[in-house]
């Protein structure tokens, strides 16, 4: 503390905030020292059956000196004082006890990182609760402990039957040779044959074109996927030929949404309420052929609005929506749309936006991979997502028309 005086003549206590922070810090270090050190003494004692120096028949070892050794703790880095015996060996449970709390600690940095946390808030995080700022190269180093577990669980088999499988792709920056690149990363979920939702798989592609989805696919088939009835995705360049060359006997739903708004990007600001209305009835009657009566009624009202690109976008590509009605009524809602996995990657967007640009194409795909490994073992899988006794039922009603 220090005086001031002001104009008046009176002082003013000034309080140096630093130096009161510096001086508890080194009282809270003395005492968490002190009391580790006078616990491993009490720990000894017991192992010896005896205090030190003490005479007693029931000895079993007998004190030789100490070792220092440093030690990571909440309130800083402490210096402790390990007893060394005789004729025994001295396995402390207070050390082991900080041992995990240790490695707890690294792996709440690796979680921390792969949850889209920057390294540099990793680092504040650390100083903070831990006492020791933690560098990026620690941060990184136990990364890769932990790439190996994600690397593991991206190539694990695929079990069972997957009956709707959902595909989408996400763009993100990586540094190449001190420039700015793009890279993409492939995501695929599916729903089993009981009606739950999977992780089948991620990968990194170049770019979304016939060759990265050509892998990607390959990629999921060779690990055991299955059972494909029905794919649901954007109408992403080179996928759906190469979906033909994987699994020639699935449909393809190209989603909804997506659909409108690829034509509402062709339609003026003052029409698109009604453009929007227009296209949303085609898809709100109750069978394929009035879809398709009612999307040529929407063709030929667009032609007389003067809007020949909508219509004819409209007209070339309307069939490629309504893939879902040949599935049970009960199922459309969730199988016409890629919702369901468009919300997941808009996480993975919100915890890839801290990190920017990647440094390689693998931290990109690992930290992705960590959040969908994530969700993979959360309530999100556990809850059942569609009843698959209404198509075995619409099936065997198939069967019986044919």
């Amino acid at each position: 503390m220090t005086e001031k005086s002001t104009v008046s003549g009176s002082k003013i206590v000034q309080i140096d905030e630093a130096q009161i922070h510096n001086h508890l810090d080194r009282v809270v270090r003395g005492t968490v020292e002190e009391t580790i050190n006078n616990l491993l003494d009490a720990e000894a004692d017991q192992l010896c059956n005896a205090g030190r120096y003490e005479r007693s028949d029931k000895r079993r070892g007998y004190r030789a000196g100490r070792y220092s050794r440093k030690l990571h703790t909440k309130a800083g880095e402490v210096e402790v004082k390990m007893p060394k015996l005789r004729k025994l060996p001295f396995e402390t449970a207070i050390i082991e006890r900080y041992r995990r709390r240790e490695a707890s600690v690294e792996e709440a940095l690796m979680e921390m990182y792969l949850a889209g946390v920057s390294v540099r808030r990793v680092e504040d995080i650390t100083e903070a609760l831990w006492g020791n700022r933690v560098s990026a190269g620690t941060v990184s180093r136990l990364n890769q402990k932990v790439y190996k577990r994600i690397e593991a669980w991206r190539n694990e088999p695929i079990e069972g039957s997957h009956t709707y499988v959902y595909l989408d792709g996400l763009v993100l920056k990586r540094t190449w040779a001190g420039e700015v690149r793009h890279v993409s990363v492939l995501v695929a979920i599916g729903v089993d044959q009981d009606g739950f939702r999977t992780i089948l798989g991620i990968r990194e592609g170049a770019k979304e074109d016939k060759t990265g989805w050509s892998a990607f696919l390959k990629h999921l088939k060779d690990r055991g996927l299955k059972g494909v009835k029905l794919v649901i995705s954007d109408a992403c360049r080179g996928l759906v030929e190469s979906l033909g060359e994987h699994f020639p006997d699935a449909r393809w739903q190209r989603c909804t949404v997506h659909y409108y708004r690829n034509v509402l990007s062709l339609v003026p600001r003052g029409k698109s309420r009604e453009v929007a209305a227009m296209l949303k009835a085609i898809h709100a009657v109750e069978d394929r052929s009035a879809a398709l009566e009612t999307a040529e009624r929407v063709i030929a009202k667009l032609k007389d609005m003067k809007l020949s690109k909508v219509a004819e976008l409209v007209e070339t590509s309307i069939e490629e929506t309504l893939a879902y009605y040949s599935f049970p009524e009960t199922h459309w809602r969730r199988i016409r749309t890629n919702n369901p996995l468009e919300r997941i990657m808009r996480e993975i967007r919100r915890r890839t936006k801290v990190v920017g640009a990647f440094p390689d194409g693998e931290s990109a795909l690992m930290l992705c991979a960590a959040r969908l490994r994530h969700i993979a073992g959360t309530a999100w899988g556990t809850r059942r997502y569609l009843n698959m006794d209404a198509l075995k039922q619409h099936e065997a009603e198939q069967k019986s028309v044919a």
